[in-house]
């Protein structure tokens, strides 16, 4: 079992002893983060859904990202994080939800935004949302890694601390 597959175990023992429901939103990881958590066993009683959407359309169609928020700050930021997170938790039957939204690489940096830049947030029915940018070292793969497990980790210390 890896570090991934061990916080999503230990995510889910959080989630089923508050009866909570999880769901995701993902860019840049592309379900990893959904993946990870669908693979505890017995999941299905505590995720309930994952959208990966890593177009602006599907951000704007499927979660209600504004197009003036991604104009404005672009895919990659707290801000377009935040509405994903929330636009997962209005689209689903979850308590708490994360999103994630980055440049994984290895092309796509800006100086202001370089590879590695990832955003995230953090959204629930009884919580005041939270959001973070990380920049991560490494080739695309470990890019998306440390994002899934930033995601995972986030969402444990939300629960351990309520």
């Amino acid at each position: 079992m890896d570090a991934l597959d061990t916080l999503a175990a230990q995510l889910g023992a959080l989630l089923k002893a508050r009866d909570y429901k999880l769901s995701l939103a993902e860019s840049c990881t592309g379900g990893m983060a959904a993946s990870a958590v669908t693979s505890v066993a017995g999941s299905s009683s505590w995720f309930d859904r994952g959208f990966v959407t890593y177009s602006n359309e599907a951000k704007m169609q499927m979660l209600e990202v504004s197009a003036e928020t991604l104009n404005r700050f672009g895919a990659v930021s707290e801000q377009t994080a935040l509405e994903m997170a929330q636009g997962a938790l209005a689209h689903s039957l979850a308590h708490i939800t994360c999103s994630i939204t980055g440049i994984a690489g290895p092309d796509g940096g800006t100086a202001e935004k370089p590879v590695g830049t990832v955003c995230f947030a953090w959204a629930g029915t009884k919580m005041t949302p939270s959001t973070k940018t990380c920049h991560f070292n490494g080739n695309r793969q470990e890019i998306r890694i440390q994002s899934a497990t930033m995601a995972l980790s986030g969402l444990i210390n939300i629960l351990k601390s309520r």
